[in-house]
């Protein structure tokens, strides 16, 4: 299981990510984060073949995603995840986007449910899963919670 600053995910920009402004587009940083759940989601056991035999999977029920610095064409990323909380069915996670000097490019929370694919509802994670969701809490236990998580998105105004 990664633990918090263990890269889930490594890639490169690729030229199509990339706006008139010649960094990265808003939705590449969504697309970007949406592999990272991906990858979770294989990590945890839930890959194509537990999809199909258990007719389980995971949907994203909320993001906040947040711009923290320009990515351009062939910079190297990388995509850490931490486990903030989860019960029977949800997961709450955090991701963080870095160059390869470190430095933190965006950060998406996330609120993930686990869904059956019959009945296109919420249902429990299956007993293998939760096994490695508590393995996941594990190797996270102790990392400090990221100040950005559970902020409001909103104007704050100066009170006169």
């Amino acid at each position: 299981m990664p633990n918090a600053n263990k890269p889930l995910l490594e890639s490169k920009v690729h030229p199509n990510w990339i706006d008139y402004n010649g960094h990265m587009y808003d939705a590449s940083y969504a697309h970007v984060f949406s592999l990272a759940v991906d990858r979770l989601m294989t990590t945890i056991g839930i890959d194509h073949d537990f999809r199909e035999k258990h007719q389980y999977t995971i949907y994203t029920l909320e993001t906040h995603l947040r711009y923290l610095k320009e990515a351009y064409n062939g910079q190297e990323i990388h995509v850490t995840v931490q486990l903030l909380d989860h019960d029977t069915k949800r997961l709450h996670v955090f991701f963080v986007m870095k160059n390869k000097e470190g430095e933190r490019l965006a950060t998406s929370e996330q609120m993930l449910m686990g869904i059956n694919m019959k009945e296109r509802r919420s249902a429990p994670f299956p007993e293998s899963i939760v096994h490695s969701i508590i393995e996941l809490a594990k190797a996270h236990e102790g990392a400090p919670i990221p100040d950005e998580a559970g902020q409001k998105i909103g104007i704050r105004r100066m009170k006169e």
